[in-house]
């Protein structure tokens, strides 16, 4: 069968790392006592001196950072525990201290790449025939960690992408300092990870249908009490109860300040399971039963030895719900959740051996349980991984999913695929060649020879497709939607 390549069409436009946009993150030089150190030589210093530190340290810093008052004294409270006195400090004094304990972060000096793009949630005073769009990208910095960050752009009528220009601050949301808990989904979520006992049922009862972080905390001490205890068992509880602290550590919500612009808004790892990195976020508009849309994203979080599939929910780009997934079909990389409910279920594509392509259904967002072999790799540029690109994207043909394989010299390419419409379990098209393959200028960065997105976005009949260079920078190509199902055998 003769092979007819869809024409794609690659753009001028590429985000690349930019070391100039720099966060303030919490620096500590060591343990508590190094730490009182420090405070000690700054308490030595005479008022006058202490006033025109702070004056030098803020003329220079205060250009590159919004807010750096506030947050010099969000720090100072955070180390005060350790001053040796009990005197009144002067606010400049408490601003210098804490001016000491943060520190620069570059969040993108290394990389901006594996991009996700949905429809804005605002779409007002936009050009006639244009969309405005969210892009979400992986930003790794220092140490490697990965955090997740945003863009916003516009694609006008005639397919042009204008990504609009990131302004040089950075800012970080503030944690919900007590969010509620439903005490119904976080018992079944300890039953999934093996943590449901005596113990566990004692602690749950003395708490209400919903509960807040420090209601469950004074729960946990009340069940530790060693006269609440069988004698010899205190670790095997603490062991016990700090895994219902980090279930609940590891679901939590971040607000950002509604005037900070998009490209201001900066995700960092806050949970345990992701103290190395949030990444590869998958962003999808979700249109519930009702009519209403929310945006999920999945994400593979990383503490520096296991990876875990997580969830990230919000209506606004303002507010985020992070959210644990559980069962045993929730493991590996790649998951990514189909725009609507199918037959009455979530649908989610998954990775789950690092191979082959998978499809699950689920009457929860939040547990995942039976999973059916839906592709394996077939084509010789494909024949060492195949996996999903991001979130389907529904169609009147079906539903497309871009696809990446590994071929040889580990390259990655993207590919398609076309799932039918009520029962996706059956694939109905398949691009035998590549959509996307890493061209000679593409070839160069990080990990050498790769091109992969995170998800994509059909508008007016054309693919928008952000994908990353070499897990270094992020590029668009555009192609029509008939062309690549016309290539499908």
């Amino acid at each position: 069968m003769h092979w007819n390549p869809p024409q794609v069409t690659r753009t001028p436009t590429i985000l690349r790392p930019d070391q100039s946009r720099v966060l303030l993150r919490p620096f500590s030089p060591g343990d508590p006592p190094r730490i009182g150190r420090i405070i000690a030589r700054i308490m030595s210093l005479p008022e006058d001196r202490v006033a025109s530190l702070l004056e030098d340290v803020l003329a220079e810093f205060s250009p590159r950072h919004q807010r750096i008052r506030e947050l010099f004294l969000e720090r100072f409270k955070q180390v005060r525990d350790v001053l040796l006195t009990d005197e009144k400090l002067s606010e400049e004094r408490q601003l210098l201290i804490g001016s000491y304990f943060l520190a620069e972060y570059s969040l993108e000096s290394a990389a901006l790449f594996n991009p996700s793009i949905v429809p804005h949630p605002d779409q007002s005073r936009l050009p006639p025939g244009a969309l405005r769009f969210v892009l979400s990208l992986r930003a790794t910095g220092e140490g490697h960690i990965s955090s997740l960050t945003f863009r916003t752009g516009i694609v006008h009528q005639d397919h042009r992408i204008e990504v609009l220009t990131a302004t040089g601050f950075l800012t970080e949301p503030h944690q919900t300092p007590n969010p509620l808990y439903e005490k119904a989904l976080f018992v079944r979520k300890l039953f999934e990870l093996g943590l449901s006992n005596a113990f566990t049922r004692r602690v749950m009862t003395n708490l209400g249908d919903s509960f807040a972080l420090d209601e469950l905390r004074t729960a946990l001490d009340l069940e530790l009490k060693p006269s609440h205890l069988p004698a010899g068992t205190m670790q095997e509880h603490q062991n016990v109860a700090q895994g219902i602290w980090l279930l609940a550590r590891s679901n939590y919500e971040v607000q950002f300040h509604p005037e900070q612009r998009l490209s201001d808004r900066v995700i960092f790892p806050a949970a345990p399971s992701q103290r190395n990195g949030i990444e590869d976020a998958r962003f999808v508009c979700f249109e519930n039963e009702d009519g209403t849309h929310v945006y999920y994203a999945t994400f593979t979080a990383f503490d520096g030895k296991v990876v875990l599939p997580e969830l990230v929910e919000t209506s606004d780009f303002l507010r985020f719900r992070f959210i644990t997934l559980n069962g045993p079909a929730a493991q590996n990389k790649g998951m990514a959740i189909f725009p609507r409910k199918i037959n009455g279920l979530y649908a989610m594509l998954s990775r789950q051996d690092n191979e082959n392509m998978y499809l699950m259904f689920s009457d929860n967002v939040h547990f995942w349980h039976e999973r059916t072999l839906l592709l394996t790799p077939t084509f010789p540029w494909e024949l060492v991984q195949l996996g999903n690109c991001g979130s389907p994207i529904e169609t009147d043909a079906g539903w497309l999913v871009l696809s990446h394989g590994v071929g040889p010299l580990r390259r990655y390419c993207i590919g398609a695929v076309l799932l039918d419409r009520a029962d996706p379990a059956r694939v109905i098209g398949r691009l035998r060649e590549p959509l996307l393959t890493p061209n000679q200028s593409e070839r160069q960065g990080y990990v050498p020879n790769v091109v992969y997105t995170c998800g994509a976005l059909l508008y007016n009949g054309e693919l928008i497709i952000p994908y990353g260079l070499a897990d270094h920078a992020t590029a668009f190509a555009t192609v029509s939607l008939d062309e690549v199902l016309a290539a499908m055998h």
